[in-house]
């Protein structure tokens, strides 16, 4: 009998649960047009109040975009400021729409050096949709995967001290349910617009067998029929999560454990 690896993916009825963005190139799109950057910003705006409702009309459960990297502190000052000005804005401005729509907002990332009002308007966000079930959308802003892993090796060990002593009791799973977004399943789908190819220190532990899909739309162009398109490259892929049995995402379960008894 061949060997094979096979766990949680042999119940392949799969659907796409989670996707997770990259919303790049608002400002060159900008700059194409003869536009100040800003207005890219504000445009990208438009585009993910867009694609949440696409992603509802699609039954997402999970939409997780990147909106601030803790990279981006390298921007110019003006633009910097615009950018926290227009997330805060923004937020205070759909918190009622989006409450109503049955969304469920949590911002994921550093806080630290983010302005006393922007927070505010974050906690005040996340409290008023935390019992909706509709969509959960988590922004991650000022955030970074690396920072996500640090802090939660930190946790990890500030609630379980004896894993110095004895490394043996740290695993996969005692670790990761200490990252920010230990409480959602990992993306199935991996989004990045403006045609760069790389994850830019994004959900680096997360997106470890999530599908990848690079486009050279820009963000603020980004529509349904690119989000549709972007899900028919992910149904059909054949997912492996680490095995040697493929499994296709769009097949049915039947037709998939047909495949794994003919080589049983």
């Amino acid at each position: 009998m061949n060997t094979i690896v096979a766990n949680k993916f042999i119940n392949s009825n799969q659907t796409l649960t989670h996707i997770a963005v990259v919303m790049d190139g608002n400002g060159r799109w900008a700059e194409r047009r003869g536009y100040v950057r800003n207005q890219g910003h504000k445009i990208g705006v438009s585009s993910l109040k867009q694609l949440v409702k696409n992603c509802i009309n699609e039954r997402i459960q999970y939409l997780t975009v990147f909106a601030f990297s803790s990279e981006n502190w390298t921007r110019t000052e003006s633009e910097i400021v615009f950018l926290m000005t227009l997330f805060e804005r923004t937020i205070r401005a759909e918190l009622q729409g989006l409450a109503k729509q049955g969304i469920r907002l949590k911002f994921v990332g550093n806080n630290d050096s983010l302005p006393d009002s922007l927070v505010g308007a974050m906690r005040e966000a996340e409290q008023t949709t935390e019992s909706n079930n509709l969509l959960g959308l988590n922004i991650c802003f000022n955030y970074g995967g690396k920072w996500d892993i640090v802090q939660g090796i930190k946790k990890l060990l500030e609630n379980n001290p004896d894993v110095i002593k004895d490394y043996t009791k740290l695993t996969e799973q005692s670790f990761s349910q200490y990252l920010a977004l230990a409480d959602i399943p990992e993306p199935d789908l991996f989004i990045r617009t403006g045609g760069e190819q790389r994850l830019s220190n994004f959900l680096l532990w997360n997106l470890a067998y999530t599908e990848l899909y690079f486009t050279d739309i820009l963000w603020p162009d980004f529509d349904k029929g690119d989000l549709r398109e972007a899900i028919d490259f992910y149904v059909g892929r054949k997912r492996k999560f680490g095995g040697t049995v493929d499994f296709r995402v769009g097949a049915s379960e039947d037709e998939n454990n047909d495949q794994l008894s003919n080589i049983l």
